[in-house]
Parts: structure tokens; C-alpha cells; sequence
């Protein structure tokens, strides 16, 4: 035993929608009697990847006594998982799948022209590329890279440059780029790869830009665990994008 940060469930406030079961990749969560649990502490790495899944904010992370993560009795639950699925007999789908988040449902944002139709800037200067690194995916990234050595880092949502039309000349300018998916991608390596980073490079700050959609809310959580475990002392600077591509919120949060 040792206290770690683990997750609560605030009884009260879960409905039992079971959102979060989904998003935790290591099958901490189970809806038992119509609430979300906990099915073993062990499996909990106390990241938090499900915080953003519950609409009714009844998920919590907290620092007390537990038993350590362990992540061998992890993939062995996972396996138990995908046997009983397998074993399961299968269901026609009747009706169409609910969304497990709301930041996966389906919208349409339009057609949104900066200039009027049928004229073409053929006399304004190309956009030039602020990339200063490469490769940019976090599970590619060397932690030893000479680029982030004492660099403004940017951690980036997959989403955030497609849905922001000025992230080269706002954001990434003169700064090393890792980007990533907390709803998509492997949470526990992300956490140990960011922390890796952190020890060794040093930087002279992090910067998180995410989606305004709640999965992705993930990515802030992984910077702040990175930032603590490594003991840095940055603050993390937080960046919201909204799908609409504004910025919608920049704040600096303290790490403990």
C-alpha cells in the first residue's frame, strides 16, 4: 500500500450510463447495480482517461491509500475480457450504436469561406510550414531528441491543427511539436513516454492545446501526470479549441 493517485465515484451523482466503462483501457470500470465501480484498484493507474466520459461529473481523482498498479494483472484481466466477449453469443444490431462520448457524435459544421466565392488569393504568399521537428507522434518521439532540450514543448490533439486555421503562425512557431489521442491511443504508454520526456528534456515549458470535446480533456491529464512524476515544477499551460475553431479557454495550472 501507498498513497497514489486513484479514482473516486461519487455514488450519489452516477446515474449508471456507463460512458466511462469504455474509455478506461484497462477495465478498471464496470457498471454493478446500476452504478459505475471500481472492479480492482489494482487496475486503476489513477490517469483519469474517464473523467471526461461522465456527464454527470461523479468521477474524481484523488490521492489516498491503495495497492500499486499492476500492470500484469492488468492484461490479464483484459484477456479474461476478451475471452467472455468472444464466448459471448452474438446480437443482431437493431437500432444504431449510442455514442460512448459526446465528442464522437456526428455534426456538420458547414462550409465556411474566408473569401468571397469565386475569388482566389493567387497573389498572397504561401502559408510557410512552422515545423521544426520530426517525427511528431508521441510513441515516436525520442525523449533524447536535441530538439526538446530545454524547449517550449507543444502537446497537441490529433484534431486541434485541422480545426484551428492559424496553429502554425499562433502556436507552433519556434516550438517543438508531439502530438497525440487520449480517446485513441494507448493512455498508460502515453503517461510513461511524456514522463520519459519530461526527466530528460527538461523543457522550459509545456503547453497542452486540445478540443473542447470531453475525451480529449485526457491529453491535460496526462501532461499534469508527466509533470509530477517527473518532478519538473512547470506549470502546464492549457489550451481549449472549440470545433468551431476558436480558442475558447487558456489557463495556467499549477503542479503539484
Amino acid at each position: 500500500m501507498a498513497v497514489r493517485e486513484i479514482i473516486r465515484i461519487d455514488e450519489e451523482k452516477c446515474d449508471g450510463c456507463g460512458k466511462c466503462v469504455p474509455s478506461c483501457a484497462e477495465g478498471a470500470l464496470a457498471i454493478v447495480n446500476g452504478k459505475a465501480r471500481l472492479v480492482s484498484e489494482v487496475y486503476c493507474d489513477g490517469l483519469g482517461a474517464c473523467l471526461g466520459h461522465c456527464p454527470q461529473g461523479a468521477i474524481f481523482v484523488e490521492k489516498r491509500d491503495a495497492p500499486d498498479f499492476d500492470e500484469a494483472q492488468v492484461h490479464a484481466h483484459l484477456g479474461r475480457l476478451r475471452t467472455a466477449k468472444a464466448a459471448a453469443p452474438s446480437l443482431a444490431v437493431v437500432e444504431p450504436p449510442l455514442h460512448q462520448c459526446p465528442g464522437s457524435m456526428a455534426r456538420s459544421l458547414g462550409h465556411r469561406p474566408d473569401v468571397p466565392a469565386g475569388i482566389v488569393a493567387q497573389d498572397a504568399p504561401p502559408v510557410q510550414s512552422q515545423l521544426m521537428n520530426w517525427p511528431v507522434q508521441l510513441m515516436l518521439v525520442s525523449p533524447a531528441a536535441p530538439y526538446l532540450r530545454h524547449a517550449d514543448i507543444l502537446l497537441v490533439a490529433d484534431c486541434v491543427p485541422f480545426a484551428y486555421p492559424d496553429f502554425h503562425r499562433r502556436f507552433l512557431r519556434g516550438k517543438p511539436v508531439i502530438i497525440g489521442c487520449p480517446k485513441l491511443d494507448q493512455v498508460q504508454l502515453y503517461a510513461r513516454k511524456l514522463t520519459e520526456i519530461v526527466r530528460l528534456a527538461e523543457p522550459r515549458s509545456l503547453t497542452v492545446l486540445h478540443m473542447e470535446v470531453p475525451c480529449c480533456s485526457g491529453l491535460t491529464k496526462l501532461a499534469e501526470y508527466a509533470l509530477a512524476e517527473a518532478g519538473s515544477g512547470l506549470a502546464l499551460e492549457d489550451v481549449t479549441i472549440s470545433v468551431q475553431g476558436e480558442v475558447l479557454a487558456e489557463e495556467t495550472i499549477p503542479v503539484a
